[in-house]
């Protein structure tokens, strides 16, 4: 309990920094105030310019970006679970890939004539992703590797489709957006975003957290679950459409982000250890606080610049993804 309160403050007090600091600092204290005043009504005088920039601009993207981060992290935990392979990950799996398609082709090529959102269109294209990646696996044969080897196949396949569309079919306007979009964006996020985000979020970890029993037995394999009673068909299934959900939704708000769900699922291990009880929670947290501070980073990195998210999550993960293989490698 007092480990969960702590985490709870820090990432309170993440959040606010989030809304805080930026090309222009604003005083923590101008933050409190403001989500009092937005919350309670509780009247403090602050200048309108400031009070706009935190509740309209920072404080949403800082929501929005805890949500990321422990969305993608939870996927990673739950897809390294059941496939048993340290390296798996929405991104790399392909899913984030898929995702980036499906919304791609609602945005740009109106599938579904108006009747598919953003969010639909990438659950479908994760769906569809991971399908091809786990029938490719399935024809290779070649044991858990043979995952990661499909996915790597399926996301330059899928990106390749994204960049087809793009060019073909968007103005040279939405062509800029989407591309920077692909690489990680918050800069156009808002509290409808956070809206639904969040329960997004929320009710994944807890789904993920009801099955954290089924997935310590998955650490041993599907026949040693089996043998314990699990139902793994349907624990594989249920799991692997949160996994695709969530990806989904965090793709359709901010952008294709790597990384995060490879990376995060190991720091959390060496916190909390392999019991998924512990480790789900977690996960979620260090990918929120990460997500958080590496939003910090894109926006202040660069005087008058913003930097795409993607490519701070990928100067960190690209390294931590080296030291895994290498890792690997030396244990194999």
């Amino acid at each position: 309990m007092g480990a969960g309160i702590a985490a709870l403050l820090v990432l309170l007090v993440a959040l606010g920094l989030g809304a805080a600091i930026g090309e222009t600092a604003i005083p923590f204290g101008t933050v409190l105030k403001t989500v009092a005043n937005r919350l309670w009504s509780a009247g403090y005088p602050l200048d309108a310019i400031d009070e706009g920039v935190v509740w309209n601009y920072r404080l949403s993207r800082a929501v929005v970006a805890a949500c990321c981060g422990a969305g993608l992290s939870l996927c990673g935990v739950v897809l390294q679970s059941l496939l048993r392979n340290a390296l798996a990950d929405p991104y790399i799996l392909g899913i984030s890939a898929g995702a980036s398609s499906g919304a791609v082709s609602v945005a740009i090529l109106g599938l579904g004539a108006g009747a598919l959102s953003l969010s639909v269109g990438a659950f479908l294209g994760a769906l569809i992703a991971f399908g091809l990646v786990s029938l490719l696996a399935l024809k290779a044969g070649r044991g858990t590797g043979a995952i990661i080897l499909a996915g790597i196949a399926g996301s330059q396949l899928f990106n390749a489709l994204t960049s087809f569309i793009v060019t073909k079919s968007a103005s040279a306007e939405q062509a800029r957006g989407i591309m920077f979009w692909l690489l990680g964006n918050l800069s156009g996020v808002r509290w409808p975003d956070a809206i639904l985000a969040v329960p997004v979020t929320l009710v994944g970890l807890l789904i993920c957290l009801w099955h954290s029993r089924a997935l310590d037995a998955f650490t041993f394999g599907a026949d040693s679950a089996a043998s314990l009673g699990i139902p793994v068909r349907r624990v594989y299934g249920v799991l692997i459409v949160v996994a695709a959900l969530i990806t989904a939704v965090m793709v359709s708000i901010v952008g294709s982000i790597g990384f995060v769900g490879l990376v995060i699922p190991h720091a959390a291990r060496y916190f909390a250890g392999v019991r998924h009880g512990a480790l789900l929670p977690a996960a979620a947290f260090i990918g929120a606080v990460f997500m958080i501070v590496a939003d910090i980073l894109s926006r202040i990195i660069i005087p008058g610049q913003v930097l795409p998210i993607g490519v701070i999550t990928a100067l960190v993960g690209a390294p931590a993804f080296a030291i895994i293989l290498a890792r690997g490698r030396a244990a194999s």
